[in-house]
């Protein structure tokens, strides 16, 4: 999940448990044309964190379409509580991640 170089020497477990540990993670819902629900994740650092993986895996867990771009992950649907569910048990802190309704 982290990136070696940005660690400053620490142990890889060491950085991954930081990167995690500093984001601030804000969940919301967008309402887009036709009245379709779309999750929007956003403040994960993507120098920290390789966004196609965690948005690849959120979509295979939820089993919905999505994408990741300019710094934020989207997907279909109304999935605000299940994907902090998700995001606690991948090791970010759940004081953490916020739920915006």
């Amino acid at each position: 999940m982290s990136n070696p170089v940005d660690c400053g020497g620490l142990p890889p477990e060491i950085c991954e448990q930081l990167a995690t540990e500093e984001q601030i993670i804000k969940i919301r819902i967008e309402t887009r044309r036709f009245g379709k629900q779309v999750t929007i994740i956003e403040g994960i650092d993507k120098k920290q964190v390789d966004f196609k993986s965690l948005a690849s895996k959120l979509k295979s867990e939820l089993a919905t379409g999505g994408t990741y771009k300019d710094g934020k992950i989207e997907l279909q649907g109304d999935h605000r509580r299940r994907i902090k569910e998700i995001l606690v048990k991948m090791g970010f802190q759940p004081d953490n991640i916020m739920i915006i309704e």
